[in-house]
């Protein structure tokens, strides 16, 4: 009666801490359609979607503006949802999706697409998101050969990341000229997205964070580690797999049309923690609205900081990750001696 009644009020909290970031992720969106160069009014924006007008405010709200905006919340969503998995198969809180080689793959994919098809930029989204999945299956194919191990995944993981920077490095050695394209992909950003470039990528995210959330029950599970995973009569193995397919197709269907971001999967999922604790199920849910609202609001930011010139996101999510980061280091390691 005590544990439900516990579990019961930890659902209640997560659904108030998601209701209250899907608010916080509309007022991002309804500020990222309004704010930037050129600021648009909410009458304005109403007026772009309702009455389909031809003015210059309904020409950047529609073909501007809400791809950029509907990019950041499934790129935010995604990877924050990501990084959520991968630290709870990993059982390691530092872990992020880079780590199962969807960055690297992702990056050799569009440095070769920049050298090989120069003139083609719309084929650099497409080849990143088979590099990313093409980066995930090899890390898991190598831990499936070698028992499928938290710490076989991680070593599989860098392994492969630095032999796909090695081929990165190689093709912009080989040929400069790729660097023009690839510079922007490896910094990341939201800016120039179409929404014809998100129907497929935002079909792949919506159908992740679903798979993800039914199956929070056996990510709790296996959180508790192996052993008892198994005598529960859970494949550990299998699950782990599985979760980390996951979590590479939605972090290769983000890195598709936002490239290289860093940091949001790390992020979030620590904010999220903190609001709603370990459960897998309000985890995951909490930390998509919040990686959605985080990203979104972060590329106003770049937007409004050095306006009109504008910050590549991948930057300031740098800046502000890497003193996180430093951060939750300095608080492991406290927390060790504790």
């Amino acid at each position: 009666m005590k544990g439900s009644r516990i579990s019961f009020i930890r659902r209640n909290k997560g659904a108030k801490w998601a209701a209250l970031l899907l608010l916080a992720a509309l007022a991002a969106a309804a500020l990222s359609l309004c704010l930037g160069a050129e600021p648009v009014s909410l009458r304005e924006v109403a007026a772009a979607f309702l009455s389909g007008g031809d003015s210059a405010a309904a020409r950047i709200v529609r073909h501007v503006r809400l791809p950029r905006t509907c990019a950041g919340l499934l790129a935010g969503a995604a990877l924050a949802c990501a990084g959520v998995i991968v630290q709870l198969v990993l059982a390691n809180p530092l872990a992020a999706p880079s780590t199962i080689g969807v960055n690297a793959g992702a990056g050799l994919a569009a440095a070769v697409c920049c050298a090989v098809f120069p003139s083609a930029v719309g084929f650099v989204p497409i080849a990143a998101l088979f590099g990313a999945f093409g980066g995930a299956v090899i890390v898991l194919a190598i831990a499936e050969r070698t028992g499928a191990s938290r710490l076989t995944l991680v070593l599989a993981g860098v392994a492969v990341s630095g032999i796909f920077s090695a081929g990165v490095d190689a093709v912009v050695t080989f040929v400069p000229e790729a660097l023009n394209g690839y510079s922007d992909f490896r910094i990341g950003g939201l800016s120039g997205v179409a929404m014809d470039e998100l129907v497929l990528p935002a079909c792949l995210i919506l159908l992740g964070i679903l798979a993800a959330l039914s199956l929070h029950n056996e990510l709790d599970v296996l959180a508790l580690g192996t052993e008892q995973a198994q005598a529960l009569g859970l494949s550990a193995k299998k699950l782990r797999l599985l979760a980390l397919a996951l979590a590479a197709m939605l972090a290769g269907a983000a890195v598709s049309f936002a490239g290289l971001l860093g940091f949001v999967g790390l992020i979030a999922p620590h904010m999220m923690r903190r609001l709603v604790g370990e459960e897998s199920g309000p985890l995951l849910l909490c930390s998509a609205l919040g990686g959605a609202a985080l990203l979104t609001f972060c590329d106003l930011l770049s937007r409004l900081l050095f306006a009109p010139y504008e910050l590549p996101v991948g930057i300031l999510l740098s800046l502000l990750g890497g003193p996180f980061f430093i951060w939750l280091l300095l608080r492991q390691r406290g927390g060790r001696h504790a």
